[in-house]
């Protein structure tokens, strides 16, 4: 089985995963009105969803690349195996979450948050339960209201349509696929304007609106743009692998961060442009000095999905373990941070695993992380 490995990205999927975690950190503190800076950081405003917006970038550069080295090894793209390797890493974790924020989590009061006890987690329970299995989870707040501890995992639902997708597109198009990656991202941004103009004056407007704005199928076509100009070794790439331009994409990005800076309109998109230039950088640019290639940085970004997907538990239980203790209120970020990586360590090594072993009966051109 030929491999592929891209250097520094484990790293890069610990930073977003960390950026969620801040800003989750937040606001349960402000759900249980604790001191925080919820309302008042314009800097853990934005990063919660630029977070996942870089786990986007990430995937559609990765998915793109290594769809595009099966197809030149094998002269096709195996859509059944693409979507059994996906299974097999997205949906134990995924559906266990999803049973724990159900049926056990509203059980235990130490976990109940104020104004989301048994009742309201329970109540529309078919539909909600059915929009996470059919993998619409970007719907539920919607349609049904808010589900705690689960309903951070709204981004499964773009990730799995864009799965469900892209392979078919990348295998049907097959020339000019730069241009079919600009056309995916104008065309998104085109049915969002639209919609945010229109969605008042149709039926289910509200409902495609929610959809369509958080479906981002725009920021990993970025990724894919990025990593098809890798892959065919395009002419751009000698402006886009330039360590000056690296740095000051890290400098730019972390000031914009800060200060918690939103661009009308484009906003994620935005982010999404400078998220691909680091990530690419990162990824074939051996002049750049900055490196997450460690053993730390590398586990890290295996058991990434888990901390993701965990990160509200240990936040709950961070809480409860300061409190009860009397310690400083900051101490809740190291210690969610060392009990999100206990949980998801052992989620990975012990459930996770188990069918990430699997994988191999399904691969042909693999990434060397685990993605």
């Amino acid at each position: 089985m030929k491999k592929i490995y891209f250097p520094n990205l484990n790293g890069l999927r610990f930073i977003a995963a960390l950026l969620v975690i801040i800003h989750h950190i937040e606001q349960i503190k402000s759900l249980l009105n604790i001191q925080n800076i919820w309302n008042s950081s314009p800097f853990v405003g934005v990063i919660g969803k630029l977070g996942v917006v870089l786990f986007f970038v990430l995937s559609g550069f990765l998915i793109t690349y290594l769809l595009l080295a099966e197809e030149k090894s094998l002269k096709t793209i195996n859509v059944r195996n693409f979507y059994f390797r996906r299974m097999l890493r997205i949906w134990p974790l995924y559906f266990l979450i999803v049973a724990l924020a159900f049926f056990v989590l509203p059980n235990i009061p130490l976990f109940t948050l104020p104004g989301f006890g048994k009742e309201v987690v329970y109540n529309n329970l078919f539909l909600k339960l059915f929009l996470y299995v059919i993998f619409f989870p970007n719907l539920v707040t919607t349609l049904a209201g808010i589900v705690p501890y689960v309903s951070h995992a709204w981004s499964i639902g773009p990730e799995e349509q864009f799965y469900l997708v892209w392979p078919f597109i990348l295998r049907r198009i097959r020339k000019y696929r730069i241009y079919l990656m600009l056309f995916i991202i104008f065309f998104y941004l085109l049915i969002k304007t639209l919609i945010l103009e229109f969605s008042h004056q149709i039926i289910g407007g509200t409902l495609l609106k929610a959809f369509w704005l958080g479906f981002n199928i725009d920021c990993m076509a970025i990724g894919g743009l990025f990593a098809v100009l890798l892959f065919q070794k395009h002419r751009l790439l000698n402006f886009f692998i330039n360590k000056y331009l690296f740095y000051f994409s890290c400098i730019f990005i972390i000031v914009m961060l800060a200060n918690g800076v939103e661009i009308p309109h484009i906003h994620y998109e935005f982010y999404a442009l400078f998220f691909g230039i680091i990530i690419l950088n990162f990824a074939a640019n051996d002049q750049i000095k900055i490196s997450f290639e460690n053993r730390v940085f590398n586990y890290l970004g295996n058991i990434s999905y888990g901390l993701y997907m965990y990160h509200p538990i240990a936040i709950t239980l961070a809480i409860v373990t300061v409190k009860h203790f009397g310690s400083s209120l900051w101490m809740i970020y190291p210690l969610t941070v060392l009990l999100t990586i206990l949980i998801a360590g052992l989620s990975y090594k012990y459930y996770e695993t188990y069918f990430l072993k699997f994988k191999n009966k399904f691969t042909d051109i693999a990434s060397g992380s685990k993605v």
